[in-house]
């Protein structure tokens, strides 16, 4: 009879997690070549890549698409979910637009991802090659649409790491009707006189957060749309571009609000504005509040703090009050050099004035000069040393 020795904790730990790696399944992986993708950088790999996301979207297990190295010519396509499982796509290489501008022109979006829950992108590059539409733009003004580089739409539980996007025709990113969007260490560039190439343009999504990236545009770094709820970012460089701003607001009567959001750690490096909350004049049920601005240092920079009620681009001007109600924002530990005389400027709504701003260590001056501050219908108070002195009562 064969004698059974009681087995140690050890040995059953270490037996355990034997029968983990044995019976679980593996996370299935292919790369794109596989589906007659060619990374030469001249051959159309477009319809390569649908069948790739054809096949990991329907995987019956968690999937991992590999886009090697070189470059690989994409038109615009619609990675559709949703998706069985998550799906991971590590890029390696570049994903190049066509050489004639006009074939992502004629779209709104070059990569288009809508109801997926469950993404991680890791890695690689996107280049648009926008310079030629940029160039149009200059020389004619209207040359069809233009492209976002890359879109989430109705999207959940999505993680980029590292991706680089440059020279996007227009945004180089655009979340909309999303829900918990995480982004670590991206870069995102285009020269500062390409048009409209905002950083990223966020709307109506509930938790979004950015971390450690790098933001050089010719628009906004990062703006914050209606519907923008619970958003953290954290460690950003920002320049050139036009700030980070929350808005526009009040374009409509009945407008979701933004609330909850964190900027923190960040500087800006000639940027047309530092943080920034803009709204049109005009009706609206829309809101802000609940935005802290904490840990910000300015470069020459020639808005570094601005509430601008009276927002008017273009010289269309509504000329009516607007009704986006502004409240509980604070400016904390915010520092640095103002390119205008003006550094701190809240311009509010007559009807609806700004209630509850806080300054809080607030050291800003105009070169080596006094910087003033500037207020039409704010309300708060300051604590610590503000400089400007603060005009808020």
């Amino acid at each position: 009879m064969v004698k059974l020795f009681p087995l140690n904790n050890i040995t059953k730990l270490f037996i355990i997690s034997f029968l983990v790696l044995v019976l679980a399944k593996p996370n299935a992986a292919k790369s794109v070549v596989n589906f007659g993708a060619r990374p030469d950088g001249r051959t159309d790999s477009t319809q390569a890549f649908q069948k790739a996301w054809s096949w990991a979207c329907r995987s019956t297990r968690p999937v991992t698409l590999i886009i090697p190295h070189g470059k690989f010519v994409v038109r615009p396509m619609f990675f559709n979910g949703p998706c069985r499982k998550q799906v991971t796509l590590r890029i390696k290489g570049t994903i190049i637009g066509p050489s004639d501008y006009r074939v992502l022109a004629r779209s709104s979006v070059w990569l288009m991802f809508y109801n997926i829950n469950g993404l991680v992108i890791n890695g690689g590059t996107l280049d648009a090659r926008g310079h030629d539409f940029w160039s149009c733009r200059h020389r004619i003004g209207y040359c069809n649409n233009g492209a976002q580089s890359i879109s989430f739409v109705s999207c959940k539980n999505v993680v980029l790491n590292g991706l680089k996007s440059l020279n996007s025709q227009k945004s180089h990113m655009s979340i909309k009707n999303c829900n918990k969007i995480n982004l670590n260490h991206l870069t995102l560039r285009a020269p500062s006189g390409s048009p409209n190439t905002d950083g990223i343009n966020v709307q109506h999504t509930n938790h979004f957060t950015i971390y450690g990236s790098l933001i050089k545009t010719g628009d906004d770094c990062i703006a914050l749309g209606p519907g923008t709820q619970n958003a953290v970012i954290n460690k950003i460089a920002c320049g050139p571009g036009h700030g980070i701003s929350i808005g526009s607001m009040g374009n409509s009567l009945r407008e979701s609000g933004v609330e909850n959001v964190l900027v923190s750690n960040v500087g800006f490096w000639k940027t047309t504005n530092g943080v920034r909350i803009k709204s049109w004049a005009r009706p609206s049920n829309s809101f802000v509040r609940g935005i802290t601005f904490r840990n910000l240092n300015m470069y020459n920079v020639y808005n570094p703090i601005i509430i601008d009620q009276k927002y008017c681009p273009n010289n269309q001007c509504p000329h009516q009050n607007s009704g986006v109600k502004i409240s509980n924002i604070k400016y904390i530990n915010v520092k640095g050099v103002s390119r205008t005389k003006e550094a701190i400027i809240f311009t509010c709504s007559p009807s609806n004035p700004c209630t509850g701003i806080k300054l809080k260590d607030v050291r800003l001056t105009f070169g080596n000069k006094p910087a003033i501050s500037k207020c039409s219908y704010a309300r708060g108070s300051s604590r610590g040393k503000v400089t400007p002195r603060s005009c808020l009562y």
